[in-house]
């Protein structure tokens, strides 16, 4: 694969599959937190397995650092073609308008499911501890936490391009960028950028080293170590963005990425509790940062590896790809509350945990998938969600014209 395939006006059909792909993974990796061998969740099933569990780990490594990369790339794009004024409209339509429209509503879900659990449980509001008091820091975000740190990370991008802009006339600053950028791309990359995130999860004083990087759903301010680890693959994004023949070289390394990945992220497992998963803070310093060091190599080489597997095997036009890439944003939104209704309805069966799983996803995916399809893909919604509405009968009517 050459560089040219990746030319600054090739569409990256590779990576918009990847980013559609990163959105799906989170309704199997919500799906199996009801089956941990320890109870972590709201919906606690009576099937529990290890494997469970280590699904969770392998989608948690890679899943949201690849999809910060890819934002960081595409967002790096799009400020380019549109402008400033163009690029903060449509982030501030597409990224902040479905966090303040969708936030109410997932929660009133969630808790919805959490009282019809609790009822079948024979508890009533009696049983229920006190609400909390919510404030900034501990607001729940719930799943939808990432469009808020997305937020953060395009302002960074417009302010940081605008003083790069004004201050290095010469161009001296990105030529050096770009040469970084090169220099990351190799099985030492995944070390470089791993270290400043290790050193930013030995720090996290309630760090549970099993999760990786923390997910920052609960207040209005990130943790460090989430704005480190997010915010490199944001940024290396951005420099791939300026160097698009890099990634032929990321696609030529994927061996290598996945090797590393194997190698690292399984030595993250085992020292985090192995088959069975310490939950619990980690207050061993040493411990605490020989594993830091295995989550920050493991993360960035499995990101790096999934990247390189997209480029490699996705670079091609798929319409079912881009379909499922379109949707992507929409399931996401909606699939949290869905899919705790689903394990509440599954949780007492009589079957195997991985046909459980199944019956989850699938029944996830088919509700989500339906009403994209009915409510949101042609219409209003289709717009503002995904930058375009397509007409019911768009495909019928050029198939007509072209018979004329």
């Amino acid at each position: 694969m050459t560089a040219s395939a990746f030319d600054q006006g090739e569409r990256l059909h590779g990576l918009d599959g990847l980013r559609g792909a990163a959105l799906l993974l989170g309704v199997v990796l919500h799906g199996t937190l009801s089956f941990f061998p320890s109870q972590i969740w709201i919906v606690g099933d009576d099937q529990t397995s290890v494997w469970a569990s280590g699904l969770f780990f392998v989608i948690h490594l890679f899943r949201m650092a690849s999809f910060f990369l890819i934002a960081g790339l595409f967002g790096h794009m799009m400020l380019k073609r549109r402008g400033t004024a163009g690029f903060i409209k449509n982030r501030l339509i597409r990224i902040a308008g479905p966090l303040a429209v969708f936030w109410g509503p997932v929660m009133a879900g969630v808790v919805a499911v959490l009282v019809w659990n609790a009822s079948l449980h024979g508890l009533t509001a009696a049983d229920a501890p006190p609400p909390p008091t919510y404030d900034w820091t501990n607001i729940p975000l719930t799943h939808l936490w990432f469009l808020w740190v997305l937020l953060w990370f395009y302002a960074a991008l417009v302010i940081g391009r605008a003083l790069v802009i004004r201050l290095d006339r010469a161009g001296a600053v990105g030529r050096g960028l770009d040469r970084m950028a090169g220099g990351l791309i190799g099985p030492w990359g995944p070390l470089v950028l791993g270290a400043p995130l290790a050193v930013a999860l030995w720090l996290e004083p309630n760090w549970i080293a099993f999760f990786g990087i923390p997910t920052p759903d609960a207040g209005l301010v990130p943790e460090t170590s989430a704005l480190v680890g997010f915010g490199l693959a944001f940024g290396f994004g951005v420099l791939l963005d300026r160097r698009r023949d890099l990634l032929a070289k990321i696609a030529a390394w994927t061996p290598a990425y996945l090797g590393l990945a194997l190698g690292a992220g399984t030595t993250a497992l085992m020292l985090s509790g192995g088959p069975t998963p310490v939950l619990t803070p980690m207050t061993d310093p040493a411990a605490k940062a020989m594993t830091a060091a295995a989550f920050g190599v493991a993360t960035y080489a499995s990101m790096f590896a999934v990247v390189g597997l997209a480029l490699k095997f996705w670079s091609g036009h798929s319409g079912l790809r881009r379909y499922l890439a379109d949707a992507s944003y929409w399931i996401y939104i909606v699939h949290l509350p869905l899919v705790m209704a689903a394990q509440v309805v599954v949780q007492d069966w009589t079957m195997v945990w991985p046909i459980k799983l199944a019956v989850v996803v699938v029944g996830v995916m088919a509700v989500s998938l339906a009403s994209y399809e009915l409510m949101v893909r042609h219409g209003v919604m289709g717009r503002w969600l995904n930058g375009r509405r397509t007409p019911w009968r768009r495909a019928r009517v050029s198939v007509l014209v072209a018979a004329e």
